[in-house]
């Protein structure tokens, strides 16, 4: 009889304190396997806290949190192998071209010289950034940089990447072409968890929202599914809803009182 494969992600329980302050509490999340899952919330909701402890940066005070089956407490080097972060602030070496900034994560991660040469020229070719490879990191747009990031991400190959707030600063084009990369990342088999402060982009790359309120899940379901149970037109207006539902009240009964007149 076939196994049912492990989650890309399954956390349970998971809690973090930081002194008297709750950031998770009692953290219940699943992300299936080859799937985007966007993690919303407001500026101190626990977005970044839940990547941090999944990537073993931090641990939790509480709870269990799994990546591909690996505990992420009691077997952190095997989850290490098997992930890959693009974190808020960028990993580009901004006095490396950008060949060199993606050898050295070859590096980093011990491939072997002719498998990282490989895999560097796959990526230059694949992020469009092949005449771009003897410039300084610092010579990229911030376009042309955050591809860099998310590139040096993959350099290992990993199974599931997580991508924090990937797209902050960047304009409507660049953010387009980041979003065209997710899509190719996921259509071969790559699992992401994503954070992200612009709903539209949880709308076109999610197959699955959780939001996060004060350290706790308050919705967790398609982007389809939570507009229509919450009889919204966006995920904005989902989003508001349900963590600033008297600005919520009030935009709508101003949307009403408009429609009226």
């Amino acid at each position: 009889m076939p196994t049912t494969p492990a989650p890309a992600i399954e956390v349970a329980g998971l809690h973090k304190r930081y002194g008297d302050q709750t950031v998770l509490d009692a953290l219940d999340l699943t992300v299936p396997v080859g799937t985007v899952t966007a993690l919303l919330g407001p500026n101190g909701a626990g977005k970044t806290t839940t990547v941090s402890i999944l990537s073993t940066l931090i641990p939790a005070d509480g709870g269990t949190a799994r990546v591909l089956g690996h505990d992420v407490a009691r077997e952190p080097q095997a989850v290490r192998r098997l992930i890959g972060v693009t974190g808020q602030l960028s990993a580009v070496d901004p006095l490396l071209t950008t060949v060199e900034n993606l050898r050295l994560m070859a590096d980093l991660l011990h491939l072997p010289r002719l498998e990282g040469r490989r895999r560097v020229t796959d990526l230059l070719e694949r992020f469009g950034l092949t005449d771009a490879a003897r410039k300084q990191g610092q010579q990229l747009s911030g376009g042309m940089q955050r591809k860099l990031d998310l590139a040096m991400t993959l350099v290992g190959g990993p199974q599931v990447v997580f991508l924090d707030e990937p797209t902050t600063g960047l304009d409507p084009r660049a953010r387009r072409d980041l979003w065209d990369q997710v899509r190719t990342l996921v259509a071969g088999g790559t699992s992401v968890l994503l954070t992200t402060q612009y709903m539209e982009e949880a709308d076109q790359l999610a197959d699955h929202v959780a939001v996060l309120h004060e350290g706790r899940l308050v919705a967790h379901d398609t982007p389809t599914g939570l507009k229509a149970t919450h009889d919204a037109g966006s995920l904005d207006d989902v989003f508001l809803a349900l963590t600033d539902p008297d600005r919520a009240g009030s935009a709508r009964a101003g949307h009403d009182s408009t429609e009226v007149a």
